[in-house]
């Protein structure tokens, strides 16, 4: 099978994490690089693959069967359309848009179009994630009850680039908690409702620092998610489930806890804890852990999208997808700043 020649736009952090990915996934491989800066075309010789500044410029090369598009906010929707319009298939970072209004334009270009489009919600490739769902599918731990997810990161001072830091494109809600919100509606379902608070007191940027929020499902449900960028601590999923170790480190803690009426599932260690008869608080519950078959999720993703573009399967993580959770966020924010509980019903067209 000839191998698929991808072309990666964006040479920032996530970028350069899917470059290195391509150098390491079957049946595919990195083509080219876009990026306006010197540091990208250099990348691209020691690499030996085309270098480009320019989207269009890679459009007029025809060197690409499909694209990753890793770029600032704003500009992932021009983008990503154009190469959607040339039968060029995406896989487009998180998060799709820089507003809901811009993610549905999206949405309608993949419907008009048929090209697919896949959203680096990556964790939904972990083999951890995979194997909760399948419990949870099975009705191992019983009807989904509620759950609870932490992410305390602390982030050096470094960190805060200008974009990092700016309403609509920065804070922990955008680039952190939304892989939760997607993790979240993966597990329970459609969100129907949230309750949340806010807050920048520890760093003062015009974005929030910390947050904490409820949210109620369509099917049933609740869970409850915190957030700060200004804590310290091991309980966030970025530190803890060893996806990335080269960036980050693995500490031996659990995340996701998730409750059901038989039986309770943690994240990442997936300890499953259940009762030896009835459910009674008042006996001690036996513990087990699910096993699973470790892989690399980055790679998994890549080798979905490779599917996609084969078409053989359909997105893991639509374009819908990606919007549903920005309409999360907004709903989120929305709450915070109004005190009342927000229905996602609101956001819709």
């Amino acid at each position: 099978m000839t191998d698929l020649k991808i072309a990666v736009i964006g040479a920032g952090v996530i970028g350069r994490t899917h470059i290195e990915t391509l150098g390491r996934t079957e049946g595919m491989r990195l083509s080219a690089i876009v990026d306006p800066m010197e540091a990208g075309a250099r990348l691209a010789e020691e690499l030996g693959v085309a270098a480009f500044r320019e989207p269009g410029d890679l459009l007029e090369a025809g060197v690409a069967d499909a694209v990753v598009v890793a770029t600032p906010n704003e500009s992932h929707v021009p983008i990503s359309t154009r190469f959607l319009d040339a039968n060029i298939p995406v896989l487009l970072e998180k998060p799709v848009a820089n507003t809901i209004e811009e993610g549905r334009q999206l949405e309608e270009a993949v419907a008009r179009t048929g090209v697919p489009l896949l959203v680096g919600h990556h964790r939904r490739h972990n083999p951890i994630i995979k194997t909760a769902k399948k419990a949870i599918d099975n009705g191992d731990i019983g009807d989904l009850v509620t759950a609870v997810v932490n992410s305390t990161l602390t982030k050096p001072s470094d960190y805060f680039v200008a974009w990092r830091i700016a309403q609509g494109t920065g804070g922990p809600l955008l680039i952190n908690m939304i892989h939760e919100i997607d993790l979240l509606r993966h597990m329970f379902g459609e969100v129907e409702s949230v309750q949340a608070m806010t807050s920048n007191a520890k760093r003062g940027f015009q974005v929030e620092d910390t947050a904490a929020c409820v949210l109620q499902f369509k099917r049933s449900g609740m869970a409850t998610m915190s957030v700060s960028d200004a804590a310290c601590g091991p309980w966030a999923w970025d530190v803890s489930a060893g996806e990335n170790l080269k960036r980050f480190p693995a500490h031996d803690v659990f995340v996701h806890a998730y409750a059901g009426t038989r039986a309770g599932l943690s994240l990442p260690d997936l300890a499953f804890w259940k009762h030896p008869g009835t459910p009674d608080w008042t006996v001690k519950m036996d513990k087990s852990n699910l096993t699973y078959e470790e892989s690399d999720c980055y790679i998994n993703q890549m080798l979905h999208f490779g599917d996609l573009i084969r078409g053989k399967a359909e997105p893991l993580v639509s374009c819908r997808d990606g919007v549903a959770n920005m309409e999360v966020v907004e709903a989120i924010k929305l709450s915070a700043n109004t005190g009342r509980r927000v229905l996602l019903s609101e956001f819709s067209v």
